[in-house]
């Protein structure tokens, strides 16, 4: 059984993903947290895919290829990991990927085509993790983290933007959020303008 990672297999702040997953099956959650975001992008149209609630925050699209680009990065960390490679991987700043990732100028079915396809890769790579791999861990952006939390954090994150564009994008709602911990790797940050959240 694959289970929970516990706290002490990440730094607090993933806390404010992980908390969001429901239950203890990661693949029932997967499948389940993956059709809801689906359907809530399924509602959204072209046109919509380029709302901004604040002219200074992403686009439901920037944000949405934001959520992409650290699916990728996250499951790199824990293929890496998994495999029982010990090396330190650096950190990265999602506000700095989204002017460069163009994503205004891809179509909005496009990057829906595209989140099927990451999603897919993303649910294959854990289903073939042999037992012991679920608890390696590895040091990414500073901190510890174990596979199995990577897995959580991936799904989390997916249900925190779905919140965000539930709530301050279309308005529809609350919002499912956990308390944010402060994340003792970066100090205070100045308001990032890009930043959805």
């Amino acid at each position: 059984m694959i289970g929970r990672p516990e706290p002490s297999e990440h730094v607090p702040y993933l806390e404010r993903y992980i908390s969001l997953v429901p239950g203890e099956d990661i693949f029932t959650a997967f499948d389940s947290e993956t059709r809801a975001t689906r359907a809530l992008l399924d509602s959204i149209s072209e046109e919509k895919s380029l709302h901004r609630y604040d002219p200074a925050k992403w686009s439901i699209r920037e944000a949405w290829v934001h959520l992409l680009d650290s699916e990728r990065v996250f499951v790199y960390r824990a293929l890496r990991f998994a495999r029982a490679d010990e090396t330190a991987l650096e950190g990265f700043e999602p506000d700095e990927w989204v002017e460069p990732s163009a994503a205004l100028a891809c179509s909005w079915p496009s990057i829906l085509a595209e989140y099927d396809a990451v999603r897919r890769a993303t649910i294959a790579f854990f289903r073939n993790l042999p037992s012991p791999a679920w608890l390696r861990a590895g040091t990414a952006g500073g901190g510890r983290v174990s596979v199995r939390a990577l897995a959580y954090t991936i799904l989390g994150h997916d249900i925190h933007h779905r919140n965000l564009i539930r709530e301050r994008y279309l308005g529809v709602g609350l919002r499912i959020s956990a308390p944010v911990p402060p994340d003792p790797r970066r100090g205070p940050r100045p308001p990032a303008s890009g930043r959805s959240r």
